[in-house]
């Protein structure tokens, strides 16, 4: 097939928001960008996760929200309107074309070559579209690979055979099952758990340990005890044996007992999209991830970058994003021979990385979290202490409906008398996290906290009453 070659300042393989991030920051910075991008201009996040799943989530929450609030509840009459709530899930995703997505490239002054992207030697990238044609682009100062993540699927004798359902096909599903199993304990399949149940299938759980291990074990508990009073099996240390798909649906032998359902999805994590990259052509591992310093360059090159999920740091689409303004913008600099402030939180570092990391959990009740967990600082060393606090003692939250249930904890290092880390659960918990992420970022040292007043009545008023249980130094 003819071939084109191309050179430019920069390729990005991806076209998914990370690596449109890495391409319009790069560009603003100066440099004549290309992005390669072999499926939808918009990625994961766009068509078949953030977005999509959210807006299956969202009537869930307010349904629930609503029940809770007299006067208002009086006028539900009935549960979710299925069809309705699809309906607006598909708006989300443009109904999965990426015209718009597209057309925000040109405006941005970013090249799109589309079909799939190899490295195919130093500072080449050689571009294989679907009729077979392909384009050679050569990069004059740098590659960023964004190419995401890809489901896992367990080696589980009968899975691969059984077509299961990854997230996409979950977000995606123009119908919803009369019943779902779902293999995993994570995110994904605690939040599909949760919209599934509440569009009317019958939703079992299978995981081979906890659930949610990544956040508080009490955070976790909240979640696993609402999704089992609204009707859905969880079954926890359990090993999936073998899954066979028949006329009726799927059945999935487990060592507690065997489960039955017309669907089944496998949540049971995710692996950088490297293993068709032509990492082996430049001395790297195909399907491994890409190991990178705090500019998002890959250690052992001057002119290779990774952001998202493809590096392994964070697989958090925010976080990202970060990282891809980060790389961008270091990939200018560096172009331009301007100096590159690389230092811990310097512009050209992604130092949040490792310290502030926020993440929320859009299950009914929600998870919000910044910095480790407990367990997780005192593993780094670090001497903490817990101080932990009843959210619905909080007059914002009971004014928000009645009942209200949730928990908050704030983590101290005692030593340098800073919040390290925080973790709410409950309804609408996601707008706090924000507050304690500036908090971590900024090292704010708890005295001075004493002097943000939060407003009343909010759910904000959370912040003084975990101060109060720490204790009011003499200083403030």
């Amino acid at each position: 097939m003819a071939s084109e070659e191309r050179e430019v300042d920069l390729v990005v393989i991806g076209a998914g928001p990370v690596g449109e991030n890495v391409a319009d920051r790069a560009v603003k910075g100066g440099l004549e960008t290309v992005i390669v991008e072999s499926e939808l201009v918009g990625g994961e996040c766009s068509y078949w996760a953030c977005m999509p799943s959210k807006a299956l989530l969202r009537p869930v929450q307010v349904l629930s929200a609503t029940r809770a609030l007299p006067g208002v509840s009086e006028a539900v009459t009935g549960g979710l309107d299925v069809a309705a709530v699809l309906r607006r899930r598909d708006s989300f995703t443009s109904n999965w074309s990426d015209d718009g997505q597209v057309g925000w490239l040109e405006s941005a002054g970013i090249g799109l070559v589309r079909g799939r992207g190899r490295l195919s030697g130093e500072r080449e990238v050689t571009v294989t579209a679907e009729d077979g044609t392909t384009t050679v682009l050569r990069a004059r100062h740098a590659v960023a690979v964004a190419t995401g993540s890809v489901p896992n699927l367990p080696d589980v004798p009968g899975l691969r055979e059984a077509n299961p359902w990854s997230s996409r096909e979950a977000t995606s599903a123009k119908s919803v099952p009369e019943s779902l199993a779902i293999i995993g304990g994570g995110v994904v399949a605690m939040e599909m758990a949760t919209a599934y149940a509440a569009l009317g299938a019958d939703v079992k759980v299978v995981v081979r340990g906890g659930v949610l291990g990544s956040v508080e074990p009490f955070a976790a508990e909240r979640v696993v005890e609402a999704l089992r009073s609204q009707g859905v099996e969880i079954l926890t240390d359990t090993e999936t044996l073998r899954v066979e798909r028949t006329a009726e649906g799927v059945r999935v032998e487990t060592s507690n007992g065997t489960v039955t359902a017309a669907e089944l999805l496998v949540a049971t994590g995710r692996r950088p999209a490297t293993a068709d990259l032509g990492l082996d052509l430049i001395g790297l591992d195909p399907g491994k991830r890409l190991d990178t310093d705090d500019t998002l360059r890959v250690n052992g090159f001057d002119w290779l970058y990774a952001v998202g999920d493809v590096n392994g740091r964070v697989l958090l689409t925010h976080q990202g994003k970060y990282q891809a303004r980060a790389a961008g913008d270091v990939i200018a600099a560096r172009a331009a021979g301007r100096p590159v402030d690389d230092a811990r939180w310097g512009a050209h570092a992604a130092t949040a990385d490792h310290d502030a990391v926020p993440q929320v959990v859009f299950t009914e009740p929600e998870i919000a979290a910044v910095g480790p967990t407990a367990e997780q600082a005192r593993a780094q060393g670090k001497s903490i202490r817990v101080v932990d606090y009843d959210l619905g003692g909080v007059a914002g939250a009971s004014l928000s409906r009645d009942e209200y249930q949730g928990a908050a904890r704030m983590l101290v290092d005692e030593d340098r008398g800073v919040m390290v880390g925080a973790t709410f659960v409950g309804p609408d918990v996601a707008e706090l996290v924000h507050a304690a992420t500036t908090a971590v970022v900024g090292e704010v040292p708890i005295d001075r906290l004493w002097h943000a007043v939060p407003s009343y009545p909010t759910v904000s008023e959370i912040w003084l009453r975990l101060l109060e249980e720490y204790g009011r130094p003499a200083s403030a």
